[in-house]
């Protein structure tokens, strides 16, 4: 019998089974703040991964508008601090 580390087991066990998109999306809103500053974080609702979509939710007209011309970056910036390809798209809501 060989031996695993349990971070390693762990790592395993999230790869396989449907509980990686979940933590992703816990882990989204822990890193928004950092990925897109104070002012954008303080008036984002909520965000969502679902399906290799990210939605953002806020009741800001300027920032929606803001949002929708940086989905580009929105995207290379999340993929970029988990370090694959999370998300494709960008939903503003």
């Amino acid at each position: 019998m060989s031996e695993f580390h349990i971070g390693d087991a762990l790592k395993g066990f999230i790869n396989k089974s449907n509980l990686r998109n979940g933590l992703r999306a816990v882990q989204i809103e822990s890193v928004w703040e950092e990925l897109m500053g104070k002012t954008i974080a303080k008036y984002t609702d909520k965000i969502q991964i679902i399906q290799g979509k990210l939605f953002i939710h806020t009741n800001i007209g300027p920032l929606k508008n803001e949002l929708q011309f940086q989905k580009p970056q929105i995207i290379e910036r999340v993929n970029e601090a988990f370090g694959e390809v999370v998300i494709s798209e960008v939903v503003i809501q």
